[in-house]
């Protein structure tokens, strides 16, 4: 049976092919125009259609460099359709932000409309072009500016399909999270797609670790949904641990944060991770957790002020088990070559 081409945006792609487009999502001030580099592999059998996005926000490059090594390989027997979208926010992308030219966070306009502001008419291009085009999605995030994210996966675990491929992901850390008004996950959600928003790293920096770990990840899920065929070590996959919760602990005083604790570090309430003092070293103040869990999210900058958050704490009824399966996942990542 001859399988049909595949149409995004007024671009054919026929089966058993691979073609890079551009769909324009606007012009800049200097009139020069401005699209959104997509690659769609179309594979000869039919499968689902899985979309990958990234950069989202502007200035969190680590998916950026995921997708690229993902599409370096051949995909010859590949079953359905790979959409990769490297870079969505074009304009934060290249003004190394986290937002748009007006300030808006992209993440909180979908699924916008044709005629709204910039970032809405980005959303609606997106949703209209790629989503919808989609049955199943990857959206790949960072930390933001001088915060740093243990590779984890967020998404609505209570659908059973959403569940399996988080599972499938391979990352021992999933966040039962609810979505967002305004985020991609929603605007996805309400259209009933299954959707996994990875995190790993922080915004502007590339971390070998998060990277090699969504690689990983992006091809695990396409292999579950049986678009690659099964690999070597899906079968001892560990089974990822899951936070129903999770809470920021922020700073009680202004000053110079030291000792912090690593990611994946498990903690208890009361114990002590991190200390402020001024810069003379007097007024010192322990910083303490506020809850039994691992840390999933920390500051990476030393100056904090009253009230900023420093660490962030997924919940579980075993710390300790999870840091191991997190040690032991980090090992993994550092014998891959």
């Amino acid at each position: 049976m001859t399988r049909d081409t595949f149409e995004i945006a007024g671009h054919r792609v026929a089966p058993a092919t691979r073609q890079r487009i551009q769909i324009p999502i606007g012009r800049r001030v200097t009139g020069a125009e401005v699209a959104l580099p997509v690659e769609v592999i179309h594979g000869a059998r039919p499968g689902p259609r899985l979309f990958v996005c990234a950069a989202i926000h502007g200035d969190e490059i680590n998916g950026v460099e995921i997708i690229r090594r993902v599409l370096r390989r051949s995909f010859r027997k590949l079953r359905g359709t790979l959409i990769a979208v490297p870079v969505v926010n074009l304009f934060g992308f290249i003004a190394l932000s986290r937002y748009l030219p007006d300030r808006r966070d992209l993440n909180r306009s979908f699924p916008g409309t044709a005629s709204g502001s910039l970032a809405a008419r980005l959303a609606h291009t997106f949703v209209s072009a790629v989503v919808e085009n989609s049955t199943h999605g990857i959206d790949l995030h960072t930390g933001a500016v001088q915060r740093s994210n243990l590779p984890q996966v967020r998404a609505c675990l209570d659908d059973e399909e959403t569940s399996r491929l988080a599972h499938a992901f391979g990352v021992p850390v999933l966040i039962n999270a609810n979505v967002r008004d305004g985020s991609l996950r929603q605007a996805v959600f309400e259209r009933k797609i299954p959707m996994l928003l990875y995190e790993g790293g922080e915004a502007l920096r590339f971390d070998e670790h998060a990277i090699r770990a969504g690689v990983r990840g992006v091809l695990s899920v396409m292999r579950t949904l049986e678009m690659l065929p099964p690999g070597r070590s899906d079968a001892t996959r560990a089974e990822p641990f899951i936070a129903r919760s999770s809470h920021w602990v922020r700073a009680g005083q202004a000053g110079i944060l030291r000792g912090r604790a690593a990611l994946g570090a498990p903690v208890s309430p009361g114990q002590k991770i991190g200390k402020i003092s001024d810069p003379l070293g007097a007024a010192e103040v322990a910083v303490e957790a506020t809850h039994r869990g691992i840390l999933i999210g920390r500051t990476e900058l030393p100056l904090v002020n009253e009230g900023d958050a420093l660490f962030h704490i997924a919940t579980f009824d075993d710390p300790a088990g999870v840091w191991a399966s997190v040690d032991d996942f980090q090992g993994e990542l550092e014998d891959r070559t």
